[in-house]
């Protein structure tokens, strides 16, 4: 459930910008359908920067009931804060999720060992499986790979969501880890050849709406058949790319809204619809991956 096409979920929302139970349940039917490995619930893809903390615990809980059973979730987590990070972990505890992707503080830029006494007191609070997130263009703090080491001994942390885009930090962190950890892709652009170097799999933002093709392609890679999904990267790769020619979730959700998989591409400010220049790009985007 930790491995392979998981993605990293759009939330749904009507034209006022609440929250759409119905939206959700189609998207995780497509899911299911289209083959992808787990859900993460209200990570950045989610909009958790704009929803409330109850309104962020209420779209897990409702991911979990619409799942039923039928494709694992994993909640979206962290925060800059030790304690609020914690008791967000907290809230999870008995919704039934399989885990929580849990990003590194942001804006506070805390040292190395920050970071280390950061996730090992989350962990320490919590019987969940603790995924680490680090995305330093998000949060203006990068944890290194010998912190990475160091948090792999804490037994429920097991995985991490490597999220920079530099592929040496596969060897880095591999090197520095048990083989039970697990190393997954937050970038997915270099995701394939983050697998072929001994990744796990990625969470994914282009799996939103090419989720069939997400799945099969790290399917392909787990089974050391790189030409093959090389040629399915190679398809989707101008979506990879364009996919973040806004800031994301913008043109991911307008995408989503674009094949007909949410009623609408609402957000809530500071986030703003796709700009009216780059929707060309993103329709083309969708045309050579042949999702339109």
């Amino acid at each position: 459930m930790f491995t392979g096409s998981i993605v990293a979920l759009v939330t749904p929302m009507d034209d006022q910008g609440n929250v759409c139970r119905s939206g959700l349940k189609k998207l995780i039917d497509y899911h299911i359908a289209a083959g992808t490995s787990a859900i993460v619930s209200v990570g950045t893809t989610g909009e958790s920067a704009t929803l409330s903390h109850d309104e962020h615990v209420d779209v897990v809980k409702l991911t979990v009931e619409l799942a039923d059973g039928r494709i694992p979730v994993i909640a979206g987590a962290g925060s800059n804060a030790t304690a609020e990070a914690v008791a967000l972990t907290k809230s999870f505890a008995d919704v039934g999720v399989v885990g929580c992707l849990t990003v590194t503080p942001y804006y506070n830029r805390p040292t190395q060992e920050g970071l280390f006494q950061h996730f090992s007191t989350i962990a320490a609070n919590t019987d969940l499986p603790q995924i680490l997130y680090n995305v330093p263009s998000r949060t203006g703090c990068d944890m290194l790979p010998e912190t990475v080491g160091r948090l792999s001994k804490v037994k429920n942390i097991i995985a991490i969501k490597e999220a920079t885009g530099n592929l040496s930090r596969v060897q880095q962190i591999k090197a520095l880890t048990g083989n039970d950890f697990i190393l997954l892709s937050g970038d997915d652009a270099s995701a394939l050849d983050f697998m072929r170097l001994g990744g796990h799999g990625v969470i994914s933002v282009t799996a939103n709406v090419a989720a069939a093709d997400m799945a099969t392609m790290c399917r392909l890679a787990q089974e050391g058949k790189f030409d093959e999904a090389q040629a399915i990267n190679l398809r989707l790769m101008p979506l990879h790319h364009d996919l973040f020619i806004e800031p994301n979730p913008i043109p991911v959700k307008w995408a989503c809204r674009e094949l007909g998989l949410v009623a609408t591409d609402t957000m809530r400010l500071p986030l703003t619809p796709l700009s009216e220049q780059y929707s060309p790009v993103v329709v083309n985007a969708l045309r050579h991956a042949g999702l339109l």
